[in-house]
């Protein structure tokens, strides 16, 4: 097939709409649903993201997309207790893509709230049963067992949008697109994300253990496809904090810090033990959660509304208790899509556990970075690469 008709654009006005090849096939199927502009968008980014992220760490990826910017990525690193049971799957031996997609769904649960899906390996009966509970608008994958296939197709009243990719296929290494008329080709940004553009660390402190490596490459990747000005922390195998289309660098590292907080927040002793009712839905929990470990809860705490979502009225969560559970976190790596040009950014990355950092360096403030890297003993690699997505 070489053309696909779409319902309509990005909004509703813009028709006619298509996606059609002008040399050869389109390179996926649509097994079941009816894709639309944006869900194509996001499946064609998705796709290139777990596909980088598969041959970097050789550890099938998740990818939970939203406009146009993943929401969360991740690869298969087994769950700790205590992620376990903030991602609610406790006592479940997960299949590694199943693994894959709890950490990337369960990176920022309220903005992947209708999202799109990508997997670089096989969608299995158990990923898609996780999926099934999900507020979802599609998944894109290189194939489905016939289980997983079923249980997706049952789905948003059937038409849940399940692509499948082709895997051989490449595009070509040029791009163009249209803006007001205007058509813009570039060469595609077909850098590879290794090891290698973690070698020329300038920091006193020169030791990033296998790890924190492969977390830093998970954020590189997460924001070669992220809409700039874009910066990630990332721990454990998947991406923590995502901030995306910021025009300050130093808005985009708190947006993405504070994020990252909430995720960590997440997993302490007073949200864990929350004591949710039987019948909340899973987004009204989701909700719940942020709403309690944000300042508004004390609004919450003021009326009734508690009683919607909880047996018994929860404590506060002080912001003193708050502060000593995330001067806990440790051992986050951070990377930037592009230079970063005053140390104000190391500084708040500091408050959100980061001990590790990849950016491109360049900026005519580099001692200032490096100096405010080494205050707080970080080991920072200057890729030298940028990453610019739009």
């Amino acid at each position: 097939m070489k053309e696909l008709e779409l319902k309509y654009g990005c909004n509703p006005n813009q028709k006619p709409a298509r996606v059609f090849m002008t040399e050869g096939d389109l390179p996926f199927k649509v097994l079941n649903g009816k894709p639309g502009y944006i869900n194509l968008l996001d499946a064609m980014n998705s796709w290139q993201l777990v596909r980088e992220l598969r041959a970097a760490t050789g550890l099938p990826a998740a990818a939970s997309f939203k406009h146009v910017s993943p929401a969360g990525a991740a690869v298969a690193v087994p769950l700790s207790a205590e992620l376990q049971k903030a991602y609610f799957v406790e006592g479940i031996e997960l299949s590694p893509v199943a693994t894959a997609y709890i950490r990337a769904r369960g990176a920022d649960r309220m903005s992947s709230y209708g999202d799109f899906v990508a997997l670089s390996d096989e969608c299995d009966a158990q990923t898609a049963s996780f999926l099934k509970r999900e507020v979802s608008d599609g998944i894109i994958a290189p194939s489905y067992s016939d289980a997983a296939l079923e249980i997706l197709k049952t789905k948003r009243k059937g038409t849940y949008l399940i692509l499948q990719m082709d895997t051989d296929y490449k595009p070509e290494p040029l791009e163009r697109k249209q803006v007001f008329g205007i058509t813009f080709e570039q060469q595609r940004n077909d850098v590879e994300l290794t090891e290698d553009c973690l070698k020329d660390i300038p920091t006193v402190n020169k030791e990033i253990p296998a790890s924190a490596k492969r977390d830093l490459l998970i954020a590189l990747i997460t924001l070669k496809y992220t809409q700039s000005n874009s910066v990630c922390y990332a721990k454990d195998g998947q991406a923590i904090g995502i901030g995306a289309g910021q025009q300050s660098r130093v808005h985009c590292t708190r947006l993405a810090g504070s994020k990252a907080d909430i995720w960590y927040l997440r997993q302490s002793p007073q949200v864990l033990n929350l004591p949710f009712r039987d019948d909340v839905r899973r987004p009204d929990r989701d909700n719940a959660i942020d709403v309690y470990v944000g300042e508004e809860y004390m609004d919450l705490l003021g009326g009734e509304e508690w009683k919607r979502v909880f047996t018994e009225k929860p404590p506060v969560f002080t912001r003193e208790e708050k502060q000593a559970w995330l001067s806990t976190q440790s051992g986050v790596a951070l990377g930037s899509d592009a230079f970063f040009p005053f140390g104000d950014n190391i500084e708040r990355a500091h408050k959100s556990g980061v001990a590790y950092v990849a950016q491109a360096g360049g900026s005519i403030r580099d001692d200032n970075v490096i100096a405010t890297c080494d205050k707080y003993n970080m080991a920072m690699a200057m890729t030298h690469i940028r990453l610019f997505h739009h």
